[in-house]
């Protein structure tokens, strides 16, 4: 026997060894995403509804950032809690898959458990029996993610319709946090004690949360939608004031006009769209106070925009925290400069680039005629065409004409920052879908 074959031999060997110690690395990614992680238990069980490879095209139908540590989770985390978040989806499909992030979790969280299932209808934890599905990972029920990780499941045969709500649960036996989460969520999830991940009635869930846990991205395999729409922003595009269990970030309602336009025969882009807001999110530095758990929008925009499936256009929306939140006055370059460096990392991968103007802020606390002064600058460079491959002015649609640094009364929450429902909707009727189609440009 040569060398080469006996190297080749005790390879072979080893790979056995690795085989048959029944634990598995998942390396399984979204494009930029980190690895899934370690994944150990039980084999696959009847009944999971595991999905072979699809024609379809893979779309985000839902997802959301991760915005930081969820409070007083340190040390326990959800251990021996099932958390059933609910999420509601503009497109459908016939196959789905998650992402689970740990990302700011200091331990490695173990997920024995997790389920998918349409909701059995608006407001409740109950799902429609017979879509509920157990969720493996490489094949198998648990999954461990470090600490920085996240988890990407197998994909599994399910129908799921447009315009619905989604329950995703996972259970967690051990103690791992801090739990990563997305705060404003506007959309009411559950707990129950013990592993309720397979329970369809919704009955152990007697715990309300205004959190979604966990949880970031819910793919689709749909054979009408050929890519997604990635909207990047702060608390304006997480709809931190819009109505609670209604569905009316700008977004939404963007997501709604899009599908109907397409089915309608609109030659359109059939794209779904997914929002990556976080409020108090800034394009050039993280939040101080949360220094650890609060990134910019340029050190998040990889891991939020740049990993979603088959991206194909990305909304920017950014930079009023950059003016508000600064304790000196900003530098209306530095901001411009900041959503170009956006820009050309969105151009590195072949996605558009659509940016929007910053809307009205007079009459907020923190607003001063100088800070006005610098929102006017960012605003004219936008719409001088120097930043961005395509231009929304939603600063034009939503202020005031009698009153041009304030939002018009009835687009306003009350907070003069903040749109109203009605203010997001018009933000979603002002946008050209038109500005969706075409590829980015190699540069500026």
């Amino acid at each position: 026997m040569t060398k080469r074959h006996g190297y080749a031999l005790l390879s072979a060997l080893a790979a056995l060894v690795v085989i048959l110690s029944g634990v598995i690395y998942v390396t399984t990614r979204h494009d930029h995403g980190t690895p899934s992680g370690t994944v150990a238990g039980n084999g696959p069980h009847r009944g999971t509804g595991v999905a072979p490879a699809s024609a379809g095209t893979w779309v985000g139908a839902w997802a959301t950032a991760p915005s930081g540590v969820e409070p007083d989770t340190a040390t326990t985390g959800t251990a021996g809690r099932s958390v059933r978040n609910v999420v509601h989806v503009g497109i459908g499909g016939t196959s789905a898959r998650i992402t689970l992030s740990n990302v700011y979790g200091q331990s490695p969280l173990t997920i024995a458990h997790a389920s998918l299932a349409v909701s059995a209808g608006h407001d409740t934890a109950a799902a429609r029996a017979e879509t509920m599905r157990r969720l493996t990972f490489g094949g198998t029920t648990t999954v461990v993610i470090p600490a920085g990780g996240q988890a990407v499941s197998d994909a599994v045969r399910v129908n799921i319709p447009q315009d619905t709500d989604v329950l995703v649960t996972t259970y967690s036996p051990t103690s791992s946090g801090p739990v990563t989460y997305h705060k404003s969520a506007r959309q009411t999830s559950y707990i129950a004690e013990g592993d309720r991940t397979e329970d369809a009635t919704g009955t152990p869930f007697a715990e309300e949360t205004p959190f979604w846990r966990y949880l970031t991205a819910l793919d689709v395999i749909n054979h009408e939608t050929n890519g997604t729409v990635v909207v990047f922003g702060d608390s304006i595009t997480d709809g931190i004031t819009s109505t609670v269990d209604a569905d009316r970030r700008w977004t939404d309602v963007l997501s709604q006009r899009l599908r109907a336009a397409g089915q309608s025969g609109e030659n359109v882009p059939r794209y779904s769209v997914v929002n990556e807001g976080i409020s108090g999110n800034q394009i050039l530095v993280g939040d101080l106070r949360r220094a650890a758990d609060s990134p910019s929008g340029i050190s998040r925009f990889d891991r939020d925009v740049l990993g979603r499936p088959n991206a194909k256009v990305v909304v920017v929306e950014l930079g009023i925290n950059d003016i508000l939140r600064n304790p000196r006055l900003a530098d209306p370059y530095k901001i411009t400069d900041g959503l170009r460096v956006l820009v050309r990392q969105a151009h590195a991968h072949g996605l558009k680039v659509v940016g929007a103007t910053l809307m009205p802020l007079g009459g907020h606390k923190k607003w001063t005629s100088a800070r006005e002064i610098v929102r006017e600058q960012v605003n004219a460079e936008i719409r001088a065409g120097k930043v961005f491959d395509a231009v929304v002015d939603f600063d034009a649609a939503l202020r005031d004409p009698y009153a041009p640094h304030e939002l018009r009364p009835e687009y306003d929450s009350g907070d003069h920052l903040h749109p109203s429902d009605l203010g997001f909707r018009k933000m979603a009727e002002t946008f050209d879908l038109r500005l969706l189609k075409g590829a980015g440009q190699a540069e500026l």
